[in-house]
């Protein structure tokens, strides 16, 4: 494996720290890589990977809270959390970011996740280019609107599922629990793809 020269790693420090300044973002996460470049000029390599670390995750929990946008207003009849989010870092389970909501109508409940750059888009792709593993256990491949999704829906037991991946990059998931097929497909069909598919 090659490493990186120190001097070319302290050059990326700096001009992605003047990029960040020149753009008048200096904030929290400024902060904290303008500490990583310190330790790294001190030789205090570890210190500096934390400070980076960190830095990373709060660039995370801005992505994570434009997500929030995302979550469809409750339909009619129905009632909705307030919208959350979260991230981790790319140490922490491969990193990514999410943001959920939790709808309920009576005994009814959908909750909607999304997720960015999350471990699991692999898995959901390969599913998705390959219908004999979508449909192995129950799923459908359908789409709601333009977008291809995984639909899987037990009219005996009211429970399903639909799994849409957007720009390759987002994994939009929709459970619920005591709900009908067109339930699902209904806040499915809320969300704007479109949009999202835009997102930097």
């Amino acid at each position: 494996m090659k490493f990186l020269k120190p001097t070319l790693v302290l050059t990326i420090l700096s001009v992605v720290i003047f990029s960040f300044s020149a753009t008048s973002y200096a904030d929290d996460v400024t902060d904290y890589m303008n500490e990583a470049l310190q330790y790294y000029k001190d030789g205090q390599y570890s210190d500096a990977v934390d400070s980076l670390n960190f830095a990373e995750q709060l660039i995370q929990q801005k992505k994570s809270t434009g997500l929030e946008a995302f979550l469809p207003g409750p339909l009619k009849g129905w009632t909705a959390e307030a919208a959350t989010s979260q991230a981790a870092s790319s140490a922490m389970l491969g990193g990514g970011i999410t943001a959920e909501r939790s709808y309920s109508k009576g005994d009814s409940s959908i909750q909607i996740q999304i997720m960015a750059d999350s471990p699991m888009l692999q898995g959901v792709l390969m599913m998705m280019s390959n219908p004999m593993f979508a449909t192995a256990d129950g799923g459908k491949m359908e789409r709601i609107g333009k977008q291809k999704a995984i639909i899987k829906f037990n009219p005996s037991t009211k429970e399903g599922d639909i799994q849409i991946v957007v720009a390759n990059r987002f994994l939009v998931s929709i459970e619920g629990n005591g709900i009908t097929n067109k339930n699902l497909k209904d806040y499915a069909k809320a969300i704007d793809y479109k949009k999202m598919s835009t997102l930097p």
